[in-house]
């Protein structure tokens, strides 16, 4: 019989100003360490008003984690210390590994319509906190998806289903993301690991992930108790982000854009991007 996750708690996204003067939901972030645990932050930016986001993200460092973002409309454009550039539009991806040190931007490449895009950041543990950075950009066509016989569909990201292999790999906290719609009024079961962290982000629609018949709406995220299959069921078409990662269970220091282990790492970190050699 299956281990169905439970609820353990839901977190509704709370409007918050970021880099520039973007306006945006946060689902999560730094008063949930570690209840996310790999996962330090999810947020949500969408909205139709170019005055909400037009200023961007301009250039701003990062160190010892990776930041994820995936666009569902309009386009972003990135750029970065490395050399990186490249815009991605509906349903892109852009999966950058900071490590020991990036320096990037990230501003919306037309401000004249809708913009909703999503940014996941996942901490990295000590022993790859000083790791090179690498960043990888994902377009659309590039993502497996596929269908069910109950008109489920299914786009995978990171992770593996059914033989079909999500684009991002060797990712050190073993991450699936998976961006599910599930047709109104169906239940919808899947695998995950025992030990893995589990939570789900809905998008769209509103449904029920336990017995406990609590509705979960749009602008939630749901963090899963312990277990080895994820169940939902809808009221009308639900999507919902479902995402999963290995605990890292090590010590946090954080501070802005930075994420380390101690506060002498962080002052360390801090110190050399002032003096100009954060990239050295």
């Amino acid at each position: 019989m299956a281990g169905y996750r439970r609820i353990k708690k839901v977190f509704q996204s709370q409007h918050t100003v970021e880099g520039a003067g973007v306006h945006l939901h946060r689902a999560f972030g730094y008063p949930e360490v570690p209840m996310f645990d790999p996962f330090l932050l999810l947020d949500d930016f969408h909205s139709s008003n170019p005055a909400d986001y037009q200023k961007g993200f301009p250039w701003h460092p990062h160190r010892g984690i990776e930041t994820v973002t995936y666009m569902l409309k309009g386009r972003v454009r990135h750029g970065d210390s490395m050399g990186n550039h490249g815009v991605i539009g509906p349903g892109d991806m852009q999966w950058m590994t900071a490590g020991r040190g990036i320096i990037h931007e990230e501003m919306p490449d037309d401000d004249s319509g809708e913009l909703w895009g999503l940014q996941l950041w996942v901490n990295l543990p000590k022993a790859n906190k000083m790791m090179q950075p690498r960043y990888r950009e994902i377009k659309a066509a590039q993502i497996p998806k596929f269908r069910t016989p109950d008109g489920t569909e299914i786009k995978v990201i990171a992770g593996r289903i059914n033989g079909d292999q999500g684009p991002v790999t060797d990712i050190i906290c073993q991450p699936e993301y998976l961006d599910i719609t599930v047709p109104g009024e169906h239940k919808f079961e899947y695998p995950v690991k025992k030990d893995h962290t589990v939570f789900a982000y809905v998008l769209k629609g509103d449904g029920i992930f336990d017995a406990s018949g609590r509705l979960c709406t749009p602008g939630q995220a749901v963090l899963l108790e312990n277990g080895d299959t994820v169940r939902v069921k809808t009221k009308d078409e639900m999507r919902f982000l479902l995402i999963s990662g290995k605990p890292i269970g090590e010590p946090i220091a954080w501070q802005g854009p930075i994420v380390m282990n101690t506060q002498e790492e962080l002052r360390t970190a801090f110190m050399q991007y002032r003096q100009g050699t954060f990239l050295d």
